[in-house]
């Protein structure tokens, strides 16, 4: 007995068709003839056809349901489109596509140091499996910790490169974080540092660090990271109109030398698409002049404050001593990190770093889930 296909409903700027599991579902004629597989090139995958160019609105002159596929014979081009039912389902809701790097982040707190996701360079460089779980604990614990590093500038850049590439700040394509004569920063001395997310003053800050440790045998100079989501998240139970406040207000940053004069506007709290906590961006250091209404730092200014203090309660804070031949890798957007003070006269310390952005690090995860080499 054979079934008989619901038919295509021809509308006055779109069509509704029935999809496989029987829901009706409408699709503007633009965008259907825009997103024709034909208008993709096969090699390149980049769009080829420029629906600028129609001489008319696209229109129909038939649709019909031929196997898994929709088949429309456009009107006035001579051009007929195949789209197939899958496609029409992934984007039948009007919902985002699908990204395998959207995962369920996992807040973490002070005892997380014995579980944090370790790896081995040598692993990571030689399995793309590898990097496929190191990327995934990034994306969900913000931190993993590389072991077995190289003691050489090539090997913090062979490892950035197995994420994207290295993505220059103001301070230039890598940092070394060692006691300077003329600093131009905090962490170029031996002073303590607060938890902190880095170059906040960029309009765009880098979104995970690479700290490689050449050397540390000094005495302090403990590692202190806590997660932004953990604490933001807490704060928000606790603290809905603090809350509301560090997420929806921006406040300013900077960063001013003789050379460079940055300057840029963020909530402390970050959320996603989802109403997540995504993470922070957060400097003392680098926190500008609030150039609010004085009325608003009425409100803004204790709950900058109280988030600020929670920050650093001790349930939050993972200390523990970076060691030479280790690289700590995480969100500078999601993970905040500092340092107690050290003695430099005991020895010596010396973390080389660089940036990679979140968008290469994610870029690089579909691709190998695209090729079908990891599930999602």
């Amino acid at each position: 007995m054979n079934v008989a296909i619901p038919p295509v409903m021809l509308e006055e700027n779109g069509l509704t068709l029935s999809l496989p599991d029987g829901r009706p579902a409408y699709f503007n004629f633009y965008w259907l003839r825009d997103n024709c597989p034909s208008s993709f090139d096969s090699v390149t995958r980049e769009r080829s056809f420029d629906i600028f160019h129609l001489s008319s609105d696209p229109r129909p002159e038939s649709a019909r349901i031929d196997d898994d596929s929709l088949v429309i014979a456009w009107a006035g081009e001579g051009h007929v489109s195949r789209i197939p039912m899958a496609q029409l389902v992934t984007y039948a809701s009007g919902a985002p596509r699908p990204d395998p790097t959207d995962k369920k982040r996992r807040p973490w707190f002070a005892d997380h140091y014995p579980n944090m996701a370790r790896f081995s360079q040598r692993d990571l460089a030689a399995s793309e499996s590898a990097i496929a779980s190191w990327i995934d604990a990034l994306l969900v614990d913000g931190v993993a910790l590389v072991t077995d590093m190289p003691d050489s500038d090539d090997g913090l850049t062979e490892t950035a490169n197995l994420l994207g590439q290295v993505r220059p700040t103001f301070f230039g394509a890598y940092f070394d974080v060692r006691i300077h004569i003329n600093p131009t920063n905090l962490a170029f001395t031996a002073a303590a540092l607060e938890l902190h997310t880095d170059t906040p003053a960029e309009e765009h800050a880098p979104g995970v660090q690479l700290l490689h440790c050449r050397a540390n045998s000094v005495e302090g100079g403990c590692s202190l990271f806590a997660d932004g989501v953990a604490v933001a998240n807490a704060f928000r139970e606790q603290d809905p109109e603090g809350f509301a406040l560090l997420s929806d207000v921006p406040i300013p940053f900077y960063c001013e030398h003789d050379t460079f004069d940055m300057r840029s506007r963020h909530t402390v709290i970050e959320l996603d698409r989802h109403g997540e906590v995504e993470g922070l961006t957060i400097s003392q250091h680098m926190a500008g002049i609030f150039d609010l209404d004085q009325r608003l730092l009425d409100a803004y200014y204790p709950a900058f404050c109280r988030f600020g203090r929670m920050l650093q309660r001790p349930e939050y804070v993972m200390r523990f001593r970076l060691n030479a031949g280790e690289c700590i890798v995480f969100d500078n957007h999601r993970i905040v990190h500092g340092r107690a003070a050290y003695t430099a006269e005991s020895g010596d310390r010396y973390l080389r770093g660089c940036y990679v952005d979140r968008a290469e690090m994610r870029s690089t995860y579909r691709a190998l889930y695209n090729q079908g080499r990891l599930k999602g």
